[in-house]
């Protein structure tokens, strides 16, 4: 796993808080450093470490181009927030906006582009704009294989996961919250229909406001409460280099490819096609809730039957809240990375960019996404328990977002004006007849 940028724990576990934020990732310390900021007595809650999971393991991208039009506006707001941010936690998060580039070789992959420009980017306003061959091979040089042209967006950019998250968490110690590591939370009590404590390993905090923030845990946690979440699943294996000098310093996805450059003078490389999906028994029970986005990209998609199956089958779905949780069980999901999927990217890029040809790489790893229906999160207030809220379900896209996550639900929580409408992100379009579908993201 990546080395992560340690962050120290409070020791003493209040009585009471106005809100508990379960989860230590970007969209839990997002949450709760908004709402700290608002002068609210807010504690953060994580299993493991913070950002240990997911929120460390990500591409470190921060893009609005190639998003489900649903998500544009929220990271909008999000790139905002991540152009304060550096002065907001007092460190350098590694923020830039360096560009992006979606590179195309075919015809079909231009029009593709196109169909997304012309249908999102344009009627958002945003920056992205179609360029040809000439700009696309002179914005990203020294490629054997010329592109034809590209989907671009200036202003898009990239950040450390490994360290923006931990100063985001450190920022909210500073500003008043309280984040306990190592402190798993087994599940909450109720009073009259509504959350009146968080329970956690050690020891009861009464509060009448939970944000659940869980990542790929989510759909477990809701689980014993009786509350529906169809959630599951997606390994994405990633790799960095030891400092290298290419000369590229534009974020980009292209062949069988994606890389961008990172503060440490290395890049960090993935697949830009291929991820695992592990068949597990929550595969059967969601099955037709997947099935649409599983016709979409079901080329990019491998599905794997293995260990991860008994693993999951042996966690508890319910539990009694004297009893282990699975969150102590599992303190942080650490996958294995699908190495074959890595050589393939590597053995492109080297092809593609000789310039990377001397790279050495300094570590692999993979991470658990958690993926929603729709690839949509949920950012919401959940009807059935007062007092009980989701952030979760990112599908891969929320390191960019979280800071606008975070803001909107905090928003959601103290009942101020939304910064967007919260509509497409709200909890009960899985129940209400929606029938949530993925759209257009690229």
């Amino acid at each position: 796993m990546p080395k992560i940028k340690h962050v120290a724990s409070d020791t003493e576990l209040p009585a009471s808080t106005s809100v508990c934020v379960i989860g230590g990732g970007v969209a839990g310390v997002a949450t709760a450093l908004e709402l700290a900021e608002r002068g609210l007595d807010v504690v953060l809650l994580e299993k493991g470490e913070i950002a240990a999971e997911q929120s460390s393991r990500n591409w470190g991208w921060c893009r609005q181009m190639g998003r489900d039009p649903r998500e544009i506006p929220l990271i909008q707001v999000a790139m905002g927030l991540w152009d304060g941010m550096n002065a907001r936690v007092e460190s350098d998060t590694g923020f830039t906006r360096c560009g992006i580039l979606y590179l195309c070789e075919t015809d079909e992959q231009l029009a593709a582009k196109s169909d997304w420009f012309e249908k999102n980017a344009k009627p958002a306003g945003l920056s992205t704009r179609m360029i040809g061959a000439a700009e696309a091979n002179a914005l990203q040089p020294g490629c054997t294989r010329p592109w034809k042209g590209a989907l671009y967006t200036p202003d898009d950019g990239r950040a450390e996961p490994f360290i923006a998250v931990p100063l985001m968490a450190e920022a909210l110690r500073r500003k008043g919250g309280k984040l306990f590591t190592q402190c798993a939370v087994r599940g909450l009590e109720t009073s009259a229909g509504r959350v009146s404590a968080v329970v956690t390993e050690r020891g009861v905090i009464a509060c009448d406001t939970v944000v659940l923030a869980g990542g790929a845990w989510s759909r477990r946690f809701c689980h014993n409460l009786g509350i529906e979440l169809p959630q599951l699943t997606v390994v994405n294996s990633v790799m960095r280099t030891e400092a290298i000098d290419t000369g590229l310093t534009r974020t980009c996805s292209g062949g069988h490819f994606t890389f961008r450059k990172r503060m440490d003078g290395g890049y960090t490389i993935s697949h830009n096609h291929y991820s695992v999906a592990d068949i597990v028994p929550d595969s059967f029970r969601l099955f037709g809730a997947f099935l649409p986005a599983l016709m979409l990209d079901w080329k990019g998609l491998r599905l794997r039957l293995g260990q991860r199956f008994i693993d999951e089958a042996r966690l508890k779905r319910r539990w009694k809240l004297d009893e282990i949780s699975p969150f102590e069980q599992v303190r942080i999901l650490d996958p294995e990375p699908v190495m074959d999927i890595l050589d393939d990217a590597e053995k492109h890029l080297k092809e593609y960019y000789p310039a990377f040809e001397r790279m050495k790489i300094a570590e692999r790893w993979a991470g658990c996404i958690d993926a929603m229906p729709d690839a949509v999160p949920i950012i919401s207030k959940v009807p059935a328990l007062e007092g009980f809220h989701l952030c979760t379900g990112f599908s891969g896209h929320g390191f960019g977002l979280g800071p606008g996550a975070g803001k909107l639900m905090a928003e959601i929580v103290t009942g101020e004006r939304p910064c967007v409408d919260p509509s497409p992100f709200r909890y009960t379009r899985f129940s209400d007849g929606t029938k949530p579908r993925p759209t257009t993201g690229l």
